[in-house]
């Protein structure tokens, strides 16, 4: 059984869908650890009702990134993670925790990478008028949303009123990815060739 480790800063639902995918056996795993970076985030009531340890690590309460990074490293190693997922988690990676956990961190962004990377993907995409955007998940390398794409799902924002609407409308698609991907590391492996990523399913 695959032990997952989830950094989050916001409501949790992707974290959520995690839990989800679990309970309804799509993942075979469990959720041994949720990060958070603000005692004010949502993820946190999600992580109490389903009985999940979670941890507080703020910037403000460490002397630097790197300081802060290690703590989180000292968590998740603690908690024996396989996989690290950040699922709506807003901070930069930096190489103390990717170090430790390349190849076996991801991450969900609200759009088609490599197109609106960065910060407000749902604004960015919604301003330049995109027709199709989406949503995408993909390894964590040392870059803003760069590393190698692992899975993508196109949605349809041509008749969206505004950013909201788009953020509104991509969300369900990033909750089914999510659960799609996290399902496979469980029974399977990703292989990285490049910039592509094949996956070789398990039993």
């Amino acid at each position: 059984m695959m032990r997952i480790g989830v950094l989050a800063s916001g409501r949790g639902s992707n974290f959520q869908a995690i839990l989800d995918g679990i309970r309804e056996k799509q993942i075979d795993g469990e959720v041994v650890a949720l990060v958070v970076d603000s005692p004010e985030a949502g993820a946190i009531a999600r992580a109490q009702a389903a009985g999940i340890p979670y941890f507080v690590v703020e910037r403000k309460d460490f002397a630097g990134k790197a300081e802060m990074d290690g703590r989180i490293v000292e968590i998740l190693e603690g908690k024996r993670a396989d996989l690290v997922v950040l699922a709506g988690y807003m901070r930069i990676v930096g190489k103390e925790l990717l170090g430790k956990f390349e190849g076996r961190m991801i991450n969900i962004h609200p759009s088609l990478l490599p197109s609106f990377p960065g910060l407000d993907a749902q604004k960015q995409a919604f301003g330049h008028g995109a027709k199709v955007s989406g949503c995408t998940v993909h390894f964590v390398d040392g870059g803003t949303d760069t590393g190698p794409i692992i899975e993508q799902v196109p949605v349809y924002i041509g008749d969206c009123r505004d950013a909201h609407e788009v953020a509104e409308r991509i969300l369900p698609y990033e909750h089914k990815a999510m659960r799609t991907v996290v399902g496979n590391f469980s029974k399977g492996k990703y292989v990285v060739e490049g910039r592509r990523v094949r996956y070789e399913g398990g039993l």
